[in-house]
């Protein structure tokens, strides 16, 4: 059996900051960074979590004006992981090294600009960097493989929220497969837009606690009503193993494990009884060669919305049993970061095991029956030490992928 792919670099952005330290900083403080958005004041729920503002001069691009925010959000996550890999583009074989980037909505910032454009002005008034700049492979994958010249497989993935995630089992086929030798795999999105914040708003999705916002997402609390939505992105290096021994890197983290499975329950509803999340996490254990016992932390999806939390609460308590792993979810601080969430979760997951510390979960006060049961990290971080974990998330349209990492 052929060397589980290794983990090798971080990089992250998200609205709690530019960088795997700003991060983590944030999500183990344990508050909120939603906020009452003015750009969404029209749309019926105005709270959002935003990355914070950052220099453009940051953004590895010859012409960053041109690039939607999703995908400058990527290019920043993606320089970072580079550098904490100690990998310098220009040295690599660009043959052997791929990009794999998930996405659930593309450059949909640009696109609802166009939009507005062409209602204004007609077919005229439209940049001719209109369809390079929304649509969904370019605003992921493509662009960040031209910024790098990467020369490999370039692909999107887009399973919804499930979408980083998603990008990560990919990117780890592809080195299986002998593909590439590294992989670039993550998330991005930006769908804080009053399109995107309109229509989960009529969907019921979102948080209505707009008087409160900083207690707005409360991840399997018994008072939660929704998610906060978020944007951001992140970008893992992923290498095979052999290759970063020779490379005289040592790893962050081992991918022992992964699975995706789909409900063909509905379209935007879980299974009620978790069967696609129970089957998706015995399966990237079975692949690990090791059982739920073996598993000391469960980064869970842990969106703050009433069926979602009880479902996924239900799955941990029933199938991991007596074991009791430590449960955190980072929504309550970081809001849903849709396609992004996946990758950006994956990644704290591996900083969990580097530091040995589970980040709580922000705003839990108390379970309801649904979401009891479950040894939910709260209130502050946890010095735990553990040497496996997975990391669950699910998506419109039922799939459900988990990723089980093993500290190095």
């Amino acid at each position: 059996m052929s060397e589980a792919p290794v983990v090798t670099g971080l990089g992250l952005v998200t609205p709690g900051g530019v960088g795997l330290t700003a991060t983590w900083r944030t999500v183990c403080r344990g508050g909120s960074t939603a906020r009452n958005d003015p750009e969404l004041a029209a749309a019926p729920v105005p709270l959002a979590c935003r990355v914070p503002a950052f220099d453009r001069t940051r953004v590895p691009a010859r012409m960053p004006w041109r690039l939607d925010r999703s995908t400058r959000l990527l290019l920043v996550a993606a320089d970072e992981s580079l550098r904490h890999a100690g990998i310098r583009p220009g040295e690599w074989e660009p043959s052997r090294v791929a990009v794999v980037i998930g996405s659930a909505a593309g450059g949909v910032t640009t696109f609802e600009s166009a939009h507005r454009t062409f209602l204004e002005h007609g077919p005229a008034g439209l940049s001719p960097l209109t369809l390079p700049g929304f649509l969904p492979n370019m605003a992921a994958a493509a662009h960040l493989a031209l910024e790098l010249g990467v020369t490999g497989p370039s692909l999107h993935t887009s399973t919804a929220c499930a979408s980083g995630a998603t990008a990560l089992i990919t990117a780890c086929l592809l080195l299986a497969a002998g593909a590439c030798d590294i992989a670039l795999a993550g998330g991005t999105d930006a769908m804080v837009t009053p399109l995107c914040a309109a229509a989960f708003a009529r969907m019921g999705a979102l948080s209505r606690r707009t008087g409160e916002p900083a207690a707005a997402s409360r991840p399997f609390d018994r008072d939660r009503d929704g998610f906060v939505l978020g944007e951001g992105a992140a970008v893992l290096v992923l290498e095979r193993a052999a290759h970063a021994r020779a490379r005289g890197t040592p790893p962050l983290a081992h991918v022992v494990g992964h699975a995706a499975t789909g409900d063909a329950h509905h379209p935007v509803a879980p299974d009620p009884r978790g069967r696609g999340l129970r089957a998706a996490v015995s399966q990237a254990l079975r692949q690990a060669g090791v059982t739920v016992t073996d598993v000391h932390h469960v980064n869970a999806h842990g969106t703050g919305t009433p069926l979602n939390d009880r479902v996924e609460a239900s799955v941990i308590r029933e199938l991991y049993g007596r074991s009791a792993p430590s449960v955190t979810s980072v929504k309550g601080t970081l809001g849903h970061t849709m396609g992004a969430a996946g990758a950006i979760e994956a990644a704290l997951t591996v900083q969990t095991l580097l530091t040995g510390s589970v980040p709580p979960t922000a705003n839990f006060r108390a379970p309801d029956a649904g979401t009891a049961g479950i040894d939910l990290v709260v209130a502050r971080p946890r010095q735990q030490g553990p040497k496996l974990a997975v990391s669950h998330s699910l998506g419109f349209g039922g799939h459900n992928t988990v990723v089980a990492l093993a500290a190095a």
